[in-house]
């Protein structure tokens, strides 16, 4: 069972954190190459799971006027920001994306589309029972890894993010079990 604890040192209101110029940083030139193995992987890792994620909300999304579609957007816009971020620390470690990130598109693709094909209470769950294995994986790569204090930080974030997708996925199960 995933632990809920609130990430109180982040504001998950916010979708789209700013970047400036001076956050660009070419890193790891001075790390040993076991350390940047590691962080390779992780960052390939936090990039591929989020490429799953963003088409799992963009796959979810119908046409219907309704709040849960308007959050599954926001949801989605957070996930590409996830995205955009372990892309940006993979080419300033001087890394690039796993080749094999179209496998979890495509997963991606099947849960969101499959989940909305079943309904409501499906897309809930999906993104319910996704988000506390994303949460899993952030806490073993933030225990295993060794990373520099700004890519630490953005992880914590995303996480942070992940944890407000559990409570608000939780909060839209529980009206929909008072309304039935």
């Amino acid at each position: 069972m995933v632990r809920m604890m609130e990430k109180k040192d982040f504001d998950t209101s916010i979708i789209r954190p700013e970047i400036s110029q001076t956050d660009f940083k070419l890193r790891g030139r001075d790390m040993p190459s076991d350390r940047l193995k590691r962080i390779k992987k992780g960052l390939q890792t936090l990039h591929t799971l989020e490429t799953m994620a963003v088409n799992i909300y963009k796959f979810q999304i119908t046409k219907k006027e309704s709040e849960l579609n308007l959050q599954l957007i926001a949801a989605m816009a957070n996930e590409m920001t996830h995205l955009q971020d372990f892309q940006i620390k993979l080419f300033e470690y001087g890394f690039k994306p796993s080749t094999l990130r179209w496998l979890y598109w495509i997963v991606g693709f099947k849960f969101g589309f499959f989940s909305r094909l079943l309904g409501t209470k499906a897309i809930l769950r999906t993104g319910v029972w996704v988000e506390k294995k994303a949460v899993r994986h952030y806490d073993e790569l933030l225990r295993k890894i060794e990373w520099d204090a700004d890519t630490r930080k953005i992880i914590e974030k995303d996480q942070a993010d992940e944890y407000g997708h559990i409570k608000r996925w939780e909060s839209f199960l529980k009206k929909s079990k008072v309304e039935t």
